[in-house]
This record gives structure tokens, sequence and C-alpha cells, in this order.
């Protein structure tokens, strides 16, 4: 069973027939985590950096940003059993899709708000797929905790991540 995460959106599951997916992951940046022991996961695909951007929108919706979304995501893992020192993480997205200038990098400023959060709570990327000018779609097996990511435009390349 598919599980989709839309645009500033999380999910989380430890239900192993299911398939969390993201779509559309340019500039926004895609986080998936899993704990293989107890085998639950939960992926977010958040659109800006920090929730300071706009603070209302932040407690509306805390998936919409980096600061506010990641953190969310791991506490919901561990309310389902999962540990911090277990869990894997990959990450997909941060692309420069919209051309022009540069156009505000908000992929490279989606990720380092990534990296500066993760330094600081003492988490390592297991794997990424980040930067370029395409798309994504992420995916993330509950079962087993696969990762992939399907390249838009190259002819559906598929990457484990």
């Amino acid at each position: 069973m598919q599980i989709v995460v839309g645009v500033a959106d999380m999910k989380i599951s430890n239900q192993s027939q299911q398939l969390v997916v993201t779509h559309a992951l340019g500039s926004c940046i895609g986080v998936a985590v899993y704990d293989p022991h107890v085998k639950v996961g939960g992926l977010l695909h958040y659109m800006l950096p920090e929730s300071s951007l706009d603070e209302e929108k932040g407690r509306q919706n805390p998936y919409m940003f980096a600061d506010t979304g990641i953190p969310q995501l791991f506490r919901e893992c561990y309310k389902l059993g999962a540990q911090k020192h277990r869990m894997l993480v990959k990450v997909a997205g941060g692309s420069q899709v919209l051309g022009g200038p540069e156009h505000f990098n908000i992929g490279r400023r989606n990720y380092a708000a990534l990296r500066k959060i993760f330094l600081k709570n003492n988490v390592l990327i297991d794997n990424e797929d980040v930067g370029g000018s395409k798309a994504r779609t992420m995916y993330l097996e509950i079962s087993n905790g696969r990762v992939w990511v399907k390249i838009i435009g190259q002819n559906q390349v598929i990457k484990d991540l």
C-alpha cells in the first residue's frame, strides 16, 4: 500500500506492507529515516530552511520548514519505538530547478539548514542524492528500509540510497 507525502508534509509508519513516497523534490528536501530494529520509518518533504521566514506558517505547518519539520520527524518515529542511535538517514532533493541566476539558492539553503541541524544533534547522513537540476521522487519501503529515488527527465533513472 502506497502512502503519499505531499509538499510540506510528513508521514510515519510501522506497517511493513507500506511504501512511503514523495514526488517533485526540486529545491525541496526529502528526509527518510528508518529504524531497522523496530521497522519504523518516516519521510518528510520540506520546502524552506527556516520557520523564522514566516513564523505563523511554521506554527500552522511545521513540515514546511527544516528547523521545525526535521525534529518533528524524529519525535514521531520515537513515539513508535525508534531510537536515534539506530536510525538510518537518507536525503534527496535540493536541486536548482527554477532557472535564472541561482533563484535565491533555495535548494542549497535547504540542504545547508539540514546539515546544520544534523551536526548540532549528532545525526549522520547514511546516503544522499542532492543538488543538480532535476526533480526527484523518493521512496521508502517500511518492510526493509530500502530508499530509492527516481530522477525525473532522465528516462526514469532509479538510484538506491
